[in-house]
């Protein structure tokens, strides 16, 4: 393997050999193999935000089978999916390209305040379907906190025992919590250290604005003057924040938007030294010629020719 592969699995010598073989799986697999960098396609959009959001805009993603073929076509690292479309694609794909059974949902059907999603798969169906890993997501400041910190703790004991990675997107929410601190600076770190506490092997987490939303933490960023201006400096203090960069960190590519507007993010996650991206929408939906070359820019970026 790549010194750096190596090096990124001496932080992970407390897991099985399951669960590191697995982990080298997702580093050494398409463009970026070997380099310590991470895209994966996430299609989970269809569960969390209805059908004609996630797909009219590219009707050839209805197809659970043209996502993970648009994965494979583009060399991602990885393709993470709710059960439904795994199973669709396990039999034919899963010895092509490494998948991640995402076995937690919500919807948008019901407007909650204080998200909680439900158990809709388990680690059992992932090991089965010959997955790689889990995706689990929390929201840390919802008020139903407690009983997803509880799940994840038995999904991540289940998941390694079985030696499968544990990937957590780490997205706060709540009640309590403005709009605008779901991105605040403070509490994306605070979200990839609660990810970092509860034993995510990856942590998911968004791209943090330079906005303080914790009064007490505001106070200490001012104090101990903490780089927040640019986004490479967010992104470092977030990575900083998952045990000093031990622990992998990648970002969400967010809701739809222009190329030179996520181009430019990704060179800020880069520089920052974060770990690579997990982008949905800005990929899948757009015409698969147009998908794989928005997908060819992203990994040179990660790859530092772009």
């Amino acid at each position: 393997m790549k010194p750096r592969i190596c090096e990124i699995l001496s932080w992970y010598e407390h897991e099985n050999p399951g669960v590191r073989a697995n982990l080298a799986r997702l580093l050494n697999h398409g463009k970026l193999g070997g380099t310590g960098k991470l895209v994966i396609l996430p299609v989970d959009q269809g569960f969390e935000h209805g059908p004609a959001r996630s797909f009219a805009a590219n009707p050839a993603g209805y197809n659970p089978e043209y996502h993970v073929q648009l994965a494979i076509d583009a060399g991602c690292n990885a393709y993470a999916a709710p059960l439904g479309f795994i199973e669709s694609v396990a039999p034919k794909y899963a010895s092509e390209i490494p998948l991640i059974l995402k076995i937690n949902n919500h919807e948008v059907l019901y407007d909650e305040k204080d998200p909680m999603p439900a158990l809709t798969s388990s680690p059992r169906d992932a090991l089965r379907m010959g997955c790689a890993a889990v995706g689990f997501t929390i929201y840390p400041g919802s008020a139903n906190f407690r009983m997803m910190y509880e799940q994840l703790r038995a999904v991540t004991e289940e998941a390694k025992s079985y030696g499968l990675a544990v990937i957590v997107w780490s997205y706060p929410r709540g009640s309590t919590m403005s709009k605008e601190g779901e991105t605040a600076v403070d509490v994306s770190a605070y979200a990839a250290q609660i990810a970092a506490q509860m034993g995510a092997d990856v942590i998911k987490v968004k791209p943090p604005t330079a906005h303080v939303e914790l009064a007490e933490a505001k106070k200490v960023y001012e104090k101990y003057q903490i780089p927040i201006s640019t986004l490479p400096d967010r992104i470092r203090h977030v990575v900083q924040s998952a045990f000093d960069g031990h622990r992998i960190v990648i970002f969400s590519g967010g809701a739809s938007k222009d190329d030179a507007a996520v181009f430019e993010e990704l060179r800020g996650i880069r520089d920052g030294g974060g770990f690579g991206s997990i982008i949905g929408r800005n990929s899948f939906q757009r015409p698969k010629d147009k998908a794989l070359v928005f997908l060819n820019q992203v990994m040179d970026i990660y790859a530092g020719k772009a």
